[in-house]
């Protein structure tokens, strides 16, 4: 729902701050006032084209923020600026986002239909989403049979389909295996002990010589053993050194078992270059199977030797294995091909009820000898759904974006709003119903909480346009619905109105706009009524239609809610206007 819209520098507005709330707004005002410039802002915040016209003369930018509440109940900020020259920047919560991201999340959130370009039911996906939501059509079935047979088919592409190529890869994996077998593989931990064996073998008379050496030092005449034993003659036998005495005796058995310990390692060392020899190539040909193999460590190559293991057991199991998968993809073809019959066989089922029950709507909304047809694709899953509108007796029937006018697509969307109930054609009740396409997310008509009608009222007027107000108000009850409308009697249903006015200011056109109370509101209502709003007569006409339409509203708010909520299951049978 969209809570609050600022606007400046757009066209003649210089600035505008409008708080919007639930149920029906009406804009209201003068021809070429300035109220479908709220709507082209509304447009702009959702991703609609940006011109460099629509920047009011003098300024460097045209910006529009508008703040929503989702269904979730979570607040996002969408903003667009609009320069006087280059290109349009778009931002959600203060990011900079592209205008394509703008785009994709507004259309969750607002539904623009008349004469803009942002339509959602010209969408095929929201006619396909419409039908869908109609006659209570499960995808569940056809999109799992789809994953299904994507799998089957990406397992069967993995496997390689060319006997040649798989000799050339077993041959390598076999040759690699052998490498790898032959090097006996097994410690992850054997360079290190290899390291540390090459060292000592390396330095074997050094090692010698140093434990020699040191024994020397400590044992040899007048050496550490020699002073020690002096320290301990020293202090022997008197009582203030009793403890001193003890520790330097112990030193002195300590540096006795160091010397055994230097003489008897030193004289294990032993020269052996054969095995040095043998040490150093095993760690040249470790080293160069991890470069080969592209492994950092020795464990790592022993990944590697499992993974070819894994690798050669599935070429040599190619055939039994392609088999197998042949016959699934078989019966995954089987499953595919019956889930889109039954998705196929409800479309067309639910097609012409469909159709019917929109006519029956817009017979209301003077368009009476209108013809609407839903038509499904002839091959299952019949995924070419389109509504085709002959809007006038004797004209052909034609797809939406070229047989109806602006006021006529949108009072045919009001007529499919009100076919379909609350939940709306894709059913915003249950966003995450499967589709029949994978290709991502589709913006469909009746996801936004936020409808914009303009145009809705064009060319009628009387009974008709007490009809169109009475149906717009009926979708207040579930959306946020702002209209533009020329007519007090669609206007009288609102639950708020806003008058948008043009004036002069400094020598320059502005406009403003402003929400109207009950007073203000009748002022309104009598110049829509008579173009004198300052009559008593106008005014009390307009008192008596907006008393008359508040009733309406209040006795429609007492009735119980229908029951919209989608039936589970193809074919189901489609829900009776």
């Amino acid at each position: 729902m969209l809570t609050e819209l600022a606007v400046r520098d757009l066209g003649v507005i210089p600035e505008l701050s409008l708080l919007l709330g639930r149920g029906m707004t009406a804009l209201t005002g003068e021809t070429g006032a300035g109220k479908t410039l709220v709507v082209t802002a509304i447009e702009l915040l959702v991703g609609g084209r940006a011109e460099a016209g629509m920047v009011r003369p003098g300024a460097g930018e045209a910006r529009v923020q508008g703040r929503f509440v989702t269904a979730d109940g979570s607040e996002v900020v969408l903003e667009r600026a609009v320069p006087a020259a280059g290109r349009s920047r778009a931002y959600v919560d203060g990011r900079m986002v592209p205008v394509a991201a703008l785009a994709e999340l507004g259309a969750g959130l607002v539904d623009l239909h008349g004469q803009h370009r942002h339509q959602a039911l010209l969408l095929p996906s929201a006619q396909r989403a419409a039908l869908d939501r109609w006659g209570s059509v499960d995808l569940g079935e056809l999109a799992a049979a789809r994953r299904h047979l994507a799998a089957v088919d990406a397992e069967l592409a993995a496997l390689g389909g060319d006997a040649g190529e798989r000799d050339r890869q077993l041959d390598l994996v076999r040759f690699e295996l052998d490498e790898l077998g032959r090097a006996a593989l097994g410690d992850p931990d054997e360079e290190a002990s290899l390291e540390a064996e090459e060292e000592l073998l390396a330095g074997a008379s050094s090692h010698r010589q140093a434990a020699a050496e040191a024994r020397e030092a400590l044992l040899g005449d007048g050496r550490a053993g020699d002073a020690l034993a002096q320290a301990v003659v020293a202090v022997a036998g008197r009582g203030p050194f009793a403890e001193l005495e003890a520790r330097l005796r112990t030193l002195a058995a300590e540096l006795g078992e160091v010397a055994s310990d230097l003489r008897s390692q030193g004289e294990a060392i032993e020269e052996d270059p054969a095995r040095l020899d043998r040490v150093q190539a095993r760690r040249r040909l470790l080293r160069q199977l991890r470069r080969r193999y592209q492994a950092a460590t020795l464990a790592d190559l022993l990944v590697v030797d499992a993974e070819r293991r894994r690798r050669l057991e599935e070429l040599e199991g190619h055939d039994l294995r392609a088999q197998q998968l042949e016959r699934a993809r078989g019966e995954a073809g089987v499953a595919l091909a019956e889930a889109a019959t039954r998705v196929g066989r409800a479309r067309r089922a639910a097609a012409p009820p469909l159709a019917r029950a929109v006519e029956a709507r817009l017979r209301t909304l003077a368009l009476p000898r209108a013809r609407l047809e839903v038509t499904v694709g002839a091959d299952d899953p019949g995924d070419d759904v389109a509504l085709l509108l002959a809007p006038n007796p004797g004209e052909p029937l034609l797809a939406l974006a070229r047989a109806a006018s602006g006021g006529e697509l949108s009072r045919t969307m009001l007529a499919l709003r009100l076919a379909l109930g609350p939940a709306g054609p894709a059913g915003s009740d249950t966003p995450h119903t499967p589709r029949s396409h994978d290709a991502g997310p589709a913006p469909t008509a009746g996801a936004a909480t936020t409808l914009v009608f303009d145009e809705v009222d064009a060319g009628i007027g009387g009974e008709a346009a007490l009809a169109v107000g009475r149906s717009l108000a009926a979708l207040g009850a579930d959306f946020q619905v702002l209209v533009v409308t020329h007519l007090p009697q669609v206007a009288a249903f609102a639950d708020a109105q806003v008058a948008v006015s043009k004036g002069d200011q400094a020598g320059r056109t502005v406009a403003t706009a402003r929400l109207l109370d009950g007073d203000a509101r009748v002022v309104e209502m009598s110049r829509m009524l008579s173009g004198q709003p300052g009559s008593d007569a106008a005014q009390g006409h307009a008192a008596e239609l907006l008393s008359v339409a508040a009733r309406e509203r209040a006795e429609r708010a007492q009735r119980p809610a229908p029951d919209h909520r989608p039936r589970a299951g193809v074919g189901a049978g489609p829900r009776r206007p």
